[in-house]
């Protein structure tokens, strides 16, 4: 059975781990955007249903709450090597000020605290903390939101 967020709080990265055809991954809005694909996951259970954003209207009940995530995708994966050569595969998640920031590290042994990961374009990443996500200190001129 799947984990939950009210059964597991220790979720695991690999839990959200799909197959996922790159020609269903859209590249553009569609010019008409209530045509836009819509997923309706029913509270009560059973098999979730595909919709259209044009039907929302007509599924909202008096009571209901709607919740607008506009976030918006950043280029935030990086490839690197540590000073070993070994490949560091990084998923920025939050920029904490000029010089940190939070990443997830794909790697096959983490670097410590202290230790160096090299970017594709020569800039220095030092790892300043180490626990479930890596926090990261830029090190020279460049700074995070110029990654």
């Amino acid at each position: 059975m799947p984990a939950s967020p009210s059964r597991d709080r220790h979720l695991k990265r690999t839990a959200f781990h799909y197959d996922l055809p790159p020609e269903l991954i859209a590249q553009t809005p569609l010019p008409q955007r209530s045509g836009s694909r819509l997923l309706i996951v029913p509270r009560s259970g059973g098999d979730p249903e595909d919709a259209r954003f044009r039907d929302l209207p007509g599924r909202l009940r008096a009571g209901d709450l709607l919740v607008f995530n506009d976030t918006r995708v950043i280029p935030a994966r990086l490839f690197a090597r540590k000073e070993s050569g070994g490949r560091v595969e990084l998923l920025l998640e939050r920029v904490l000020s000029e010089r940190e920031c939070l990443a997830q590290m794909r790697v096959s042994k983490p670097p410590r605290p202290g230790g160096a990961i090299l970017l594709e374009d020569g800039s220095r990443l030092e790892v300043i903390a180490r626990d479930a996500r890596r926090c990261l200190q830029v090190l020279g001129p460049r700074r995070v939101r110029r990654m």
